[in-house]
C-alpha cells in the first residue's frame, strides 16, 4: 500500500496494485495505518506527508459460505510492513531500526501510535477476534502491540504472526562454532548472567519476573531462517534456552534468559541516573518457533514465505 502511494504520488504508476492481493483472500481494507515520518530529513523540509506504516483487514466471506465452526474465526488482521529501503520513507524506518537495535522502539512516535489505534479496534469491537501480524520492522510492531495488550489490557490475548522479527544478539557469530563449543560458551554466559541476576542485576530480574508471568499465557508464531543473522537470536534464545535447562538446570536457565548483557548494562546506566526502568521486549517467556531451512532465496525477504514448498520444522516453547 506504501508503495502504490508513493508511486501514484511520483506519477510512476496509474492505480493501486495491492488490494488484488487482499481481496483474493476474501479480506477488506477496514483502515490505514498512517503516521508522519519523524526522521531529520523530512523535519528539515518541513514535509509534513503521512506514510502507510500497516493496515487493518476485516474478513469479508463470500456470499453463500456457511457458517464457519467454533472457535469464531478472525474478524481483523493488523498488519505492519517491514522497511522499504528503496521508499521515500526509507530514513524514518531505519531510524526506528536503530531503536529496535537499543531497545527503544517502545517509546518511539509511531510504535505508540499503533498500540492507541489496535486499542480503539478492540474497544469498538469487543467481541472480535483481532490478529496481528508484521515482517521484520513490523513483526517488531507488532511484538510490541501483543507484549502490550497482555500487560496492560489484563491478558488480552491477541494471536500474533511474526516474521523475521529481529533479535540483536551475538548468535550469528557463535554460529560458525562447533556444538561443542557453543555450549561450552553458552554455559558460561548463562552461568555468568544467572550469577548477575542474584547480586546487582536483582532488581531487574524481579522485574522480568513479574513480566514473563504476565506474558507466559501468550504464544506468538514467530517465522525464522535458519540463515538469517538479523532474527537469528530467536533461535538460539529458545533452542539454548532448552539445552541449558538440561545441562545448568531449570533454575538457572529460567533466572538467565529473563536478562540478557546489553539490557544489564542500559538498565545499570538507567538506575544509576535515577530513571524508571525499561521494557526488554526482545525477551519472550512462550513461542511458536518455525524454522524455515530452505536453500533458495534471500533468508530475510518476505517473498520467501510465499513459496509453495518450504522446509518449514516447528515448536512451542512454553513457559512452566
Amino acid at each position: 500500500m506504501e508503495n502504490d502511494r508513493s508511486k501514484i504520488r511520483l506519477r510512476q504508476r496509474a492505480h493501486e496494485l495491492a488490494p488484488a492481493w487482499w481481496e483474493s483472500f476474501h479480506f477488506q481494507l477496514f483502515d490505514k495505518l498512517e503516521h508522519p515520518c519523524k526522521c531529520i530529513c523530512c523535519k528539515m523540509s518541513g514535509d509534513g506527508t503521512r506514510f502507510i506504516y500497516g493496515a487493518v483487514f476485516k474478513y469479508s466471506p463470500p456470499g453463500g459460505a456457511p457458517p464457519p465452526p467454533p472457535p469464531p474465526p478472525v474478524c481483523f488482521i493488523v498488519a505492519f510492513r517491514g522497511t522499504m529501503p528503496r521508499d521515500p520513507t526509507s530514513f524514518g524506518d531505519m531510524g526506528l531500526n536503530l531503536r529496535v537495535l537499543f531497545n527503544r522502539q517502545h517509546s518511539s512516535s509511531r510504535f505508540r501510535n499503533a498500540r492507541e489505534l489496535v486499542e480503539q479496534l478492540l474497544d469498538s469491537n469487543p467481541n472480535r477476534v483481532v490478529w496481528l501480524a508484521g515482517h521484520s520492522l513490523g513483526a517488531s510492531m507488532a511484538l510490541d502491540v501483543g507484549r502490550y495488550m497482555m500487560i496492560k489490557r489484563k491478558h488480552n490475548n491477541l494471536p500474533a504472526f511474526l516474521f523475521n522479527p529481529p533479535q540483536v544478539s551475538l548468535a550469528p557469530a557463535a554460529s560458525g562454532m562447533d556444538e561443542k563449543a557453543k555450549r561450552r560458551l553458552y554455559g558460561f554466559s548463562y552461568s555468568l548472567k544467572y550469577g548477575l541476576g542474584q547480586t546487582i542485576l536483582w532488581p531487574l530480574r524481579r522485574h522480568m519476573e513479574v513480566l514473563f508471568e504476565w506474558l507466559s499465557p501468550w504464544v506468538p508464531e514467530i517465522y525464522v531462517h535458519d540463515r538469517d543473522g538479523i532474527c537469528k537470536g530467536f533461535i538460539d534464545y529458545f533452542v539454548m534456552r532448552e539445552q541449558m535447562g538440561e545441562h545448568l538446570g531449570p533454575h538457572v536457565a529460567r533466572s538467565a534468559t529473563m536478562l540478557s548483557y546489553r539490557d544489564g548494562l542500559i538498565f545499570s546506566a538507567v538506575v544509576g541516573f535515577g530513571e524508571k526502568n525499561k521494557e526488554q521486549p526482545h525477551l519472550l517467556p512462550s513461542a511458536r518457533l518455525w524454522l524455515n531451512s530452505t536453500a533458495d532465496g534471500n533468508a530475510h525477504e518476505l517473498r520467501q514465505w510465499w513459496q509453495p514448498k518450504l522446509m518449514l520444522t516447528s515448536k512451542q516453547y512454553k513457559w512452566v
